[in-house]
């Protein structure tokens, strides 16, 4: 599950920063344009991998402070 929220956050990012440089959403020019339930559902996806993500950073820290 880290594995897959991991990469699935990476996408969501990289979608960002072509959307930042370039002005290009590439989710939806795939899937039909932001408002279509495609699109939706898979923000939606990318939101709850970040969200999931947050808390590897806290797990993470908690190991290395224990070693």
């Amino acid at each position: 599950m880290n594995t897959t929220a991991l990469i699935i956050a990476i996408i969501g990012a990289l979608n960002w920063g072509l959307l930042g440089i370039f002005r290009f959403d590439l989710i939806s020019w795939i899937f039909g344009g932001q408002a279509a339930t495609v699109s939706r559902v898979i923000y939606t996806i990318v939101g709850l991998a970040g969200i999931w993500c947050i808390s590897l950073l806290f797990r993470r820290r908690f190991v290395s402070d224990k070693e």
